[in-house]
């Protein structure tokens, strides 16, 4: 059960701060789950894999480190796996970063 306080989402009794510091933990913390229990990978695989990725994370410090893992080895996992060729990925973030070069600071990053 969650529950809303200043338009943050809190776990029922956690007063000590949100569960997630940036919408994109949330989003990359639903996205694994969902994606293994549609049966892409096994919980199994995504701990082992994880755990490599957040071992290499280590110098990241905190939560941003701990969600920098999760998202390199859900890319990991999507690739291996084959929901997403490595090329198209490598594409993508390319295309990302690009975008957000030319971004105005404060605006919303789109990809065109």
């Amino acid at each position: 059960m969650s529950t809303r306080d200043n338009g943050i989402l809190l776990l029922s009794g956690d007063r000590d701060g949100p569960v997630f510091s940036a919408p994109w933990h949330a989003q990359i913390f639903a996205l694994a789950h969902s994606l293994s229990d549609r049966g892409l990978f096994t919980w199994s695989e995504w701990t082992d894999c994880f755990s490599r990725h957040l071992a290499s994370h280590g110098d990241t410090p905190g939560e941003e480190g701990y969600y920098e893992a999760w998202l390199s080895a859900l890319e990991e996992m999507a690739s291996a796996k084959g929901a997403v060729a490595a090329a198209e990925l490598s594409g993508r973030k390319d295309d990302w970063a690009r975008a957000a070069r030319v971004t105005p600071h404060g605006q919303p990053i789109t990809l065109r």
